[in-house]
């Protein structure tokens, strides 16, 4: 589907280009910027765009974001995309070599790990080619879809099954963050029609995205993502946030959403 030009602007903003984020900028592809997470989370921080579809941890730990009322990229229970990936017992894992897109992801096995008693060593995953042959591995979006299709002798963690194990709630893995600082009512109201057309669309989008197969993009965008953010969403946001201070991972700060 062709974007109207023009229809962005003056706003900037910014999102990744992962298979799950399509039907949140449906529509609107060829006036936003795609770049990795860590470029984006930089760019928001510099007041370069004006909106960015990041992780949620970028507004937590940054007081200078508002969050998208009622959009998300979420999961109730498996994500297929999000999982600690090992060979050896988990308990047993001293380190764990983590992808370096996404905070979230990282913070999350964190606390899934840290309410067993659990503190392995967290360091960066070196390259993707690397991660069949570590003993753990954090891996997520696209890298993560790649590696559960090709051959390894690893068990996986999904991390959005064991957080709604944890506490029976949805997680929220990357929101749209808001430009605090300037009005931005028209560009709100932009981003949740794009939402809307992605999710009416969403067929198209599984019929002709190029990534992976026709199955596999059908059970991951209808079946493992959601993407609202309702009042369990927001529930399981704040239960994040708990976590994350009573482990000792913080300074987060409370969310603020507008719709």
């Amino acid at each position: 589907m062709s974007a109207e030009t023009g229809r962005l602007a003056p706003y900037r903003v910014g999102s990744v280009q992962y298979l799950n984020a399509a039907p949140l900028t449906y529509g609107l592809e060829n006036e936003i910027l795609f770049t990795t997470p860590a470029r984006l989370a930089g760019l928001l921080q510099q007041d370069e765009l004006d909106a960015g579809l990041v992780s949620i941890v970028e507004a937590l730990y940054h007081d200078r974001y508002d969050i998208l009322d009622g959009i998300a990229i979420a999961s109730c229970g498996e994500v297929k995309s999000v999982f600690l990936a090992h060979r050896r017992p988990v308990a047993e894992l001293a380190e764990i070599y983590c992808d370096p897109a996404s905070l979230t992801s990282v913070k999350l096995l964190q606390v899934v790990l840290a309410e067993r008693g659990w503190r392995p060593q967290l360091k960066p995953l070196p390259a993707y080619a690397a991660a069949a042959e570590l003993d753990g591995v954090l891996l997520i979006g696209n890298a993560a879809l790649d590696f559960l299709r090709a051959p390894h002798p690893h068990t996986l963690m999904d991390l959005g099954t064991e957080w709604r194990n944890l506490t029976g709630l949805p997680f929220v893995y990357a929101i749209w963050a808001m430009r605090r600082s300037r009005e931005n009512v028209p560009l709100r109201r932009l981003l949740t029609e794009a939402r809307d057309r992605g999710l009416a669309g969403l067929e198209t989008i599984i019929r002709e995205r190029p990534e992976y197969d026709y199955n596999l993009r059908q059970d991951y965008l209808r079946r493992c993502i959601r993407y609202e953010m309702g009042p369990e969403e927001k529930r399981g946001v704040a239960r994040f946030l708990e976590l994350l201070r009573r482990h000792g991972l913080g300074p987060v700060y409370e969310p603020r959403y507008v719709g």
